[in-house]
């Protein structure tokens, strides 16, 4: 058994995400010892570096509630980790094409300054006046 802080260690996730994620039913209640602290098993750990894999590819806490269910099901079709990782994967290429177009916006409205006062200054203006944007972003 390990203590919050040995698991924190061990997966690199902060001791109050850890009580976060219990709380969010990601994983089980802690047991606790004789004075009151949490402990965690092996498999504890493994849940919690699953969840924080999951979490650093950017999957939600509920997508990611979903896909433990569906873990718990190890015989089973994996279709439905298919469709979510599926959805995830769509959500993050339209937030890449979002970010591209940012970024053209922004290259645009930096080009356009002189560098002369702020008075004078085309970063100011533009966001100043969303009608100066070449394209909605």
């Amino acid at each position: 058994m390990f203590s919050i802080g040995d698991v924190s260690k061990r997966t690199g996730v902060k001791v109050p995400t850890i009580r976060y994620y219990e709380q969010m039913g990601l994983m089980a209640p802690s047991e606790r010892s004789e004075g009151n602290q949490r402990r965690y098993s092996r498999t504890d750990v493994e849940r919690l570096t699953f969840i924080r894999h999951a979490r650093d590819l950017g999957f939600e806490i509920d997508r990611i509630r979903e896909l433990i269910a569906l873990s718990r099901h190890p015989d089973a079709p994996c279709n439905g980790a298919d469709r979510i990782a599926t959805a995830h994967l769509t959500e993050v290429r339209q937030k890449i094409d979002q970010l591209k177009r940012l970024e053209a916006e922004l290259e645009r409205i930096v080009s356009h300054c002189g560098g002369h006062t702020v008075e004078d200054c085309y970063v100011i203006r533009a966001l100043s006046d969303h009608g100066l944007c070449e394209h909605e972003h």
